[in-house]
């Protein structure tokens, strides 16, 4: 009966820990968010592929926690501002930083 009550408590700790290990943090996103944010950037550069002032090659998107943010160097100064506009426009999009520059 004891080795019971030791397994048992056992199995306790080591699901809690896996539940604990999956929450997310400020740093850390959970396996659902993670999920969520793929979708997010793969919709962006869908978007910004739509779009025929922009090149998707020019401009990398990556998503934590529904902001975006778009980095490369774009050869306009009206597609800084339009790649923006763009992500925004996509469900999901919390927030975005743009460090897009100009070559």
């Amino acid at each position: 009966m004891k080795n019971v009550k030791i397994v048992s408590t056992l199995i306790a700790a080591l699901m809690l820990t896996t539940l604990v290990g999956c929450a997310a943090t400020d740093k850390r996103e959970s396996t659902g968010e993670y999920v969520e944010d793929s979708l997010i950037t793969t919709a962006v550069k869908a978007a910004i592929l739509g779009e025929p002032t922009l090149k998707v090659a020019e401009i990398n998107v990556e998503t934590f926690k529904g902001v975006v943010q778009l980095s490369g160097f774009v050869k306009a100064p009206e597609s800084i501002a339009t790649a923006s506009t763009v992500a925004r426009g996509v469900k999901g999009v919390k927030s975005v930083k743009n460090d897009l520059r100009l070559k």
